[in-house]
């Protein structure tokens, strides 16, 4: 049974005797929403042992697209872990404001990693967060690759693990090529992704938003990243080219197809994730 209440009142109500015979595993995370930097809207998950939120640990979500927004497998996954989790909607998807790459998404995933210390709070919960994370870590996957890899030179950012990335928009796979791609969003994804064929195209020019033509920009001693030579989304040869120009740390699987970050949650896979965060002092 899972009971869809948040931990510390579930505690509570066992501790006057209100509820009894419930093990702490059937009980569900709660997930928590904030707006922050005017209009970008976040899910966020708060570890159970968060009492010091000066000395914490964090992870952002830079999520793929298309997507569906919830990532809550992984958040409560990873809060589970001690860290606490943030999934921002890029602007200009899902309930976020604004239009969608009208600005480049690190600017999206940067202004969440400004927003922590300023503080941000759940209208719904009414309760209020100020976060400066000791450790801040970037998962990006796919699409998100690019804004986890530009942010690597961000002070603020202690390391990315970037999950068959996108490295270079003008090599795209059969799987998803580029024109066909913003066709199939629109279609099936409507007012999802609020975009127009000029701002699509904009990645289609290999500056904007392009690791592969921005490698200055990219610090590879911070960057983890985690592909499948048999990903038809994005090729793993330029992934591969890409990690060794960065200095990157790569991990090649030779099966998974386009992975998901929800491939930090098996056992192998979060274990290669922890050793990379201790080689940065984790």
């Amino acid at each position: 049974m899972s009971i869809l209440l948040p931990c510390s009142i579930i505690k509570t109500l066992i501790g006057i005797g209100r509820v009894s015979n419930v093990r702490y595993t059937e009980i569900r995370m709660h997930i928590y929403r904030a707006r922050v930097a005017k209009n970008i809207i976040m899910e966020f998950a708060v570890p159970q042992n968060a009492q010091v939120q000066k000395k914490c640990r964090a992870i952002i979500i830079a999520s793929g697209m298309p997507s569906a927004s919830n990532k809550h497998g992984i958040m409560e996954f990873l809060a589970g872990k001690g860290f606490w989790v943030f999934n921002p909607r890029y602007r200009g998807s899902w309930e976020s404001g604004g239009t969608f790459l009208a600005q480049s998404p690190e600017k999206d995933i940067g202004d969440v990693i400004a927003a922590l210390p300023k503080g941000f709070r759940d209208p719904w919960m009414r309760r209020s967060f100020r976060l400066k994370p000791a450790k801040l870590y970037i998962v990006a996957n796919s699409f998100g690759g690019p804004a986890g890899m530009f942010l690597t030179r961000y002070p603020r950012v202690t390391g990315v693990i970037a999950i068959s990335p996108v490295v270079e928009w003008r090599k795209m796979g059969p799987a998803e090529p580029f024109d066909w791609l913003y066709g199939f969003v629109k279609e099936v994804f409507g007012e999802g992704y609020r975009m127009t064929r000029k701002t699509w195209n904009k990645l289609k020019g290999g500056k904007f938003y392009n690791p592969a033509t921005n490698i200055s920009r990219i610090d590879g001693e911070k960057l983890l990243i985690i592909h499948a030579k048999d990903d038809r989304s994005v090729p793993w040869r330029p992934v591969a080219a890409f990690a060794e120009k960065t200095g990157a740390k790569l991990i090649m699987l030779k099966r998974g197809g386009h992975l998901s970050s929800s491939l930090l949650s098996t056992p192998r896979h979060w274990d290669i994730a922890k050793k990379f965060m201790r080689t940065l002092g984790a």
